[in-house]
């Protein structure tokens, strides 16, 4: 049996109110090393708490070498696949989210996908965290809308949020992703972060949109056990320590209390 040390990573989290940030790498983007030399010098002094790597255009070995760099540089910090698609799908991570994107009706990416990875998964030794995705409408067509061809959330109906995350709880997925979308304008909203929180027992990642600081802690607040950033600490690596110093306040505030 596979470990699931990174579930039980994710899970400890949501039970202990505690927080964490995970860095969104798109392999595409390593092509500029000056950017990603520059944004892992930054983690070394900033730690997140997980890498995830995917992006709407990368292709296989472009996810292999982009893992590696990341591994070689700072292995300590657990490397998540985040896949756009089998492609995606390499072995030199240490787990992956294995996404079925419950929002949409796009059966390639309920299902068809899944089963294209699924051998190769299943020789693998990646922890695999079965994942209900969820996009959210951010108020502009995203590469995700385009990409997935799918029909995002509404933001002002988070019933309609939380009967989707229910329904991908009760078929067994066992994580929860809401998403605005690579490089929103408008991230999820805190009523629907909140309300998917409050009806489910599943970790809740959530991303999209968050470039600042203050947005972070929204989100966090809401309800999210682990917020995503990405576009907005490749416009700003800053954005990191930023959002890292709201978190460990947040969670020594829980320690205190």
């Amino acid at each position: 049996m596979k470990d699931k040390h990174l579930s039980t990573k994710l899970h400890n989290l949501r039970g202990r109110g505690k927080k964490a940030l995970a860095l969104l790498i798109d392999p595409d983007s390593v092509a500029d090393g000056s950017y990603f030399t520059d944004l892992l010098y930054t983690v070394h002094s900033a730690a997140v708490d997980f890498f995830f790597v995917g992006g709407s255009l990368a292709g296989h070995e472009q996810c292999r070498q982009c893992v590696e760099s990341i591994k070689s540089e700072i292995p300590h910090i657990p490397v998540i696949l985040f896949p756009g698609n089998a492609i995606q799908v390499v072995d030199n991570a240490d787990g992956i989210l294995f996404l079925s994107l419950i929002s949409g009706r796009n059966p390639e990416l309920l299902i068809g996908q899944q089963v294209a990875a699924a051998p190769f998964l299943a020789q693998s030794s990646l922890e695999i965290l079965p994942t209900g995705y969820m996009l959210v409408d951010s108020g502009e067509l995203t590469s995700v809308n385009y990409m997935s061809q799918t029909i995002p959330l509404p933001q002002d109906k988070p019933g309609l949020a939380v009967a989707t995350a229910l329904a991908g709880s009760m078929l067994g997925l066992s994580h929860l992703f809401l998403d605005a979308g690579s490089g929103a304008k408008r991230p999820v909203s805190p009523e629907i972060i909140s309300a998917v929180k409050s009806h489910t027992s599943c970790p809740l990642i959530v991303g999209g949109g968050i470039n600042t600081a203050a947005k972070a802690k929204t989100a966090w607040q809401a309800g999210a056990d682990v917020v995503v950033i990405g576009n907005g600490a490749e416009k700003n690596p800053n954005l990191l320590i930023e959002v890292l110093a709201v978190a460990q306040m947040y969670n020594l505030s829980l320690n205190v209390n």
